[in-house]
This record gives C-alpha cells, structure tokens and sequence, in this order.
C-alpha cells in the first residue's frame, strides 16, 4: 500500500487533509492552526512531495522525518504534520479493521466527560448558556470566560477593582445555578498579568473550578509557574503549544496540573500520545483542547481512550450554531461524535477514527475566513483577548 494523494481541504472555517492510497483507503485529518490556514496548506503540499510513494503504515518514521526536517516550526509547520499524522493513523485503523485507540493499546474507558463551552458578551448570556448545558446533561461546563467574550472592536476598559471583582462575581453565580454536581471550568484567556490572575485566583477558590485555564500568556513558562505555586485551584495551559518538549517544561516547573494538548496542532495523535504519557509519569490530568470541527473530536476521543489520567473533552458545538443548524453536522460528516445527553460522548470502535468526510462537504460549506481582529485599550494600546 501506498500514498498517492495528500490534498488539504478548506470547509467552513477549517483546514482537514485527505490522504489517499493506491488501495482505495482514504484518511481524514485536521490542522489546529486555524489562524493561518493558506500558510499550512501550503506546507501539507510541501510534506505531500515526500510522502507521495510511501507506505502509509510507517507513521512515525514519517513524522520523525518531516519534524527533524523542518527546522523553524511553529503553529504553521506543527498544524501541517498533526493533520497529516492523524489522516494516518485513520488509514492505519482502518487497513487493519480496528479503531485507533486499538493500535494505541486499546481502551481504558468506553466513554469520555465531556463539557460544554459557554460565550456571552454579558453575565445573563453565560448563565443562559449553563442553563442550557444544565439541561442538556452536561456534567461540566468550560470555556467559562468571566472577563467576557465582548466585540474586539470596542476598545476596552475597566478599572483593576472592577475587573476583579465583575469576574469574580460572574463565577459565583455560575456555582449559585451549577450547584455541586457541574464543574466550572474557568477560561482566562490570557487576559491576566501573573499578579491579577492570583489576585483573581483567590477570589474564586471557594467555587472550587475543576481549573483555571490559561490565566496569563504561555510566553513564559516561569510565570505560569508562579501562578501556580500561589493559587489552590489547578492551573490548566498547553493549547498553543506544539511539542512534548515544551510539554515537558511545564511538568518541570510544575506549572500546571492539568494539560490541555490540542491534537491538530501538537504533533497529531503520535505526538498527543506521548504527551499523554508525559502526564501520567508526572500524575497531571489530559484535557485535550479542541475549538475545532468533529474530526478533531474524534480524534481527541482516541486519546481520551487510552490516556489513564484523561479528565475532560472539550465539545466545541458552538462552532456549528453560529453559521448552520446542528443537522449540519451529518452533511459535513459521517460517524461524527455523539453526547449520551449525560455528560459523556461515546467512544467509537468504528476502524480509524470512525468519521468519514461527506460528498460535497467543501461545496455545502465554502470557506469563511479569519479576519485579524486584535482589541484595543481605549488609551490604544493593544489588550489580549
């Protein structure tokens, strides 16, 4: 068996590969670098020139060959071999009859928590949203921003005592409607400086968060570290980066409690694995990221499948609802992940990942780019969001 096609594709507002075999076996992947789409597929069209005539089977020394290769990495390069790395490993599956997660070891659980993401630009637009999720079964409930999903556009601004304190309030009432049996999973979005996310930090650890993800910008690992050291709730970070090199980093300082790997964009499944690994030698939790289609879902829920110290997937639905009803789903994929309505999505045993890419997927959805939409300080100075 060999490969005879390595073809990205633009869906929406995603970035999938296709890679083809002479066999007739087709597997699907995703890219995570979803900012920079044009970027990455033209690096899967560089890494198309040498895996054309491979055997598909040899998975790692084709992602050895091309990560050792590409010196100056990064989102772009990582984004281009997670998506193809995946794709392999779903023709690997489906070559021997078997789902992923089997080739990994096989399962360690039949089912993954999962929770559902929240937006709002105001308080009463995240507490609809977890009543919502409440509703629906959700056991947890994450991308908790309590600093608000408000128009980029809008220059920003609020005093150090407001922001605090807002914020604070708005997971208060969160626990008030969750009571004890949703966990909060709080976003920061890196909007903090190391000395407001503590300050913050403290101020909600009577809510008791399952974490506190992403309070301060992953630029340096030594100030994630002393958030960390300083605060009782379990810090969460890892979604933009790209290696288990840097994964490892993290455990050194012990930095974070919880990892939160994206599989488009560290490495695929054979870089996810280990990192997976990584964290159970270190006893830290796994919570993929995933802000991406249902192919990154499935294969997110391989992982979840096999890692021991797996804590929670997150389910991006929000995604569909913004452009296309949820049937939607069904006409861009076959297979997709399902919610048992209890908090947990099913694992597949379906060979590969268990999804295949409709007919017509890329006509039905034509792409929508990504606009650069930095905020602004209302003194004009740039603020992350």
């Amino acid at each position: 068996m060999r490969i005879e096609k390595v073809a990205p594709i633009f869906v929406d507002q995603f970035l999938l590969v296709e890679v083809t075999t002479d066999s007739g076996l087709v597997g699907l992947g995703e890219s995570g670098a979803w900012g920079f789409h044009d970027a990455t597929a033209g690096a899967i069209r560089t890494f198309a020139e040498y895996l054309i005539g491979k055997d598909p089977l040899s998975i790692e020394h084709h992602w050895q060959y091309i990560y050792r290769d590409c010196h100056f990495r990064g989102s772009v390069i990582m984004g281009a071999l997670s998506a193809i790395d995946i794709a392999l490993w779903d023709i690997a599956g489906k070559h021997r009859g078997v789902p992923v997660h089997a080739l990994l070891g096989g399962k360690v659980r039949n089912k993954a928590r999962a929770y559902a993401c929240l937006f709002g630009a105001t308080k009463e637009q995240i507490l609809g949203d977890l009543e919502a999720a409440k509703t629906r079964g959700f056991t947890a409930v994450g991308h908790l921003n309590p600093f608000l999903d408000t128009p980029r556009q809008l220059p920003y601004f609020k005093s150090h005592a407001r922001k605090i304190a807002d914020a604070a309030e708005i997971v208060q009432s969160c626990r008030e409607i969750a009571g004890r049996d949703i966990d909060l999973c709080i976003e920061g979005h890196r909007r903090l400086a190391p000395y407001e996310a503590v300050q913050f930090g403290r101020a909600i650890e009577p809510c008791h968060p399952l974490f506190f993800e992403d309070p301060v910008t992953p630029d340096n690992i030594d100030e994630m570290s002393y958030v960390a050291e300083r605060i009782a709730i379990p810090i969460a970070t890892g979604e933009r980066l790209t290696s288990l090199w840097e994964f490892q980093m993290l455990a050194n300082r012990q930095a974070a409690q919880i990892f939160r790997p994206d599989v488009c964009m560290a490495g695929g499944i054979s870089g996810v694995r280990k990192i997976a690994a990584l964290a159970e030698a270190s006893h830290l939790g796994v919570a993929p990221h995933n802000p991406l289609s249902a192919v990154a879902t499935a294969a997110c829920l391989q992982i979840a499948a096999i890692a021991p110290t797996f804590v929670i997937q997150e389910l991006p639905a929000h995604f569909w609802q913004d452009s296309t009803p949820d049937p939607a789903v069904a006409m861009l994929l076959e297979g997709a992940p399902v919610h048992d309505g209890a908090g947990f999505l099913l694992i597949s045993d379906a060979p590969g990942l268990g999804v295949a890419l409709q007919p017509r997927a890329a006509e039905r959805f034509p792409r929508r780019r990504r606009d650069l939409r930095t905020r602004l300080h209302v003194d004009g100075s740039v603020v992350d969001q």
